[in-house]
């Protein structure tokens, strides 16, 4: 099905390591909202996972079904600043950084291991520290490798699929991704440095504006939060190391489609159909192993939520009473 609907700069406290968010202290006990009048307010929290100090938005009654969402390059949590506040009267929305991104903590390259296997260990933690029996994952980008992972190695945790603009088919690995692949065959430092590029300002602005139909839509704090931590020292190799491993998903595509094929998981696909990072024809080869999933092509860019928030947080509740709620 084809819908094509046209319906800070905050002061922050950031780190080179150590403690990731300068607004709770390291090692401190997540705060704790049991709902109530109070369950809609998005709260700040940050857990210690693996020695590590992982960041995380919350909102949204502890029993409610929860909705776990995993962010993509280079942002954070707070992509989901405003879905977050549009669902959580009926849902636990849960959204953690990845360490090195967001208000995580951010050891340098010499202390931990920046991978997708990595970062899908820390989050798998995070669901087992959170108690989380199941969620139902949305995944963006780098999100989608975290939570194919995640969900192919614990099908039972899944009670649904949202995927907005994440890859699993290498139909969707177009022209952005020439210089990325040069690099995988040859890490050399010509083919790294040829890469360093994507991590400027431009780069990341283009990341929220091109494809997007209505400019004025998109707050620029988004691409100024995200630039202003791709450039503490260190990042910049940490991003790198992440491009490459980059390469390391495409040889689980198959496993991921045949998990598809087998578990069903209830699906639905929100695209930005002018993303020239993950295009749509990334988002149709779903369809050929989820039959039942619903495809809604909008026009905009990679980051779907800067103009089409309310109309995806639309889509989520009706996908979510029609198609999750009704799984036993």
């Amino acid at each position: 099905m084809k819908s094509t609907m046209i319906s800070l700069v905050s002061s922050v406290a950031i780190g080179t390591g150590g403690a990731g968010w300068a607004g709770q202290a390291a090692g401190a006990p997540p705060v704790v909202d049991e709902g109530g009048a109070n369950a809609r307010e998005v709260r700040h929290n940050t857990i210690e996972i693996d020695g590590l100090d992982i960041f995380y938005r919350e909102a949204g009654p502890k029993d409610a079904p929860v909705l776990l969402l995993l962010h993509g390059f280079p942002s954070s949590s707070h992509q989901y600043r405003e879905l977050i506040a549009l669902l959580s009267d009926d849902y636990r929305v849960i959204a953690p950084d990845y360490p090195g991104f967001g208000m995580s903590e951010a050891p340098s390259m010499g202390e931990f291991e920046y991978s997708f296997d990595r970062f899908s260990a820390i989050v798998t933690s995070f669901t087992d520290r959170l108690e989380l029996a199941s969620y139902t994952l949305y995944v963006f980008d780098y999100g989608a490798p975290v939570g194919f992972r995640l969900a192919s190695a614990r099908p039972d945790r899944v009670d649904g699929l949202i995927v907005q603009n994440g890859n699993a088919y290498e139909e969707g690995l177009r022209e952005f991704w020439d210089p990325i692949k040069t690099f995988w065959a040859d890490p050399s430092p010509v083919n790294s440095n040829a890469l360093r590029g994507l991590l400027t300002i431009d780069a990341t602005r283009w990341q929220y504006t091109n494809g997007v139909g209505d400019l004025a839509s998109v707050a620029p704090e988004s691409w100024i939060f995200d630039q202003a931590l791709l450039d503490r020292p260190g990042n910049s190799e940490i991003q790198l190391a992440m491009f490459y491993d980059y390469r390391t998903n495409v040889g689980l595509y198959p496993g991921w489609q045949a998990y598809f094929r087998e578990h069903q998981p209830p699906t639905l696909i929100v695209w930005g159909e002018n993303d020239f990072i993950f295009p749509g024809e990334g988002a149709t080869p779903y369809l050929r192993d989820l039959p039942d999933a619903e495809l809604h092509m909008l026009p905009t860019g990679h980051f779907v939520l800067e103009e089409y928030a309310h109309e995806t947080a639309a889509m989520i509740r009706s996908f979510m009473e029609r198609r999750v709620a009704s799984v036993d």
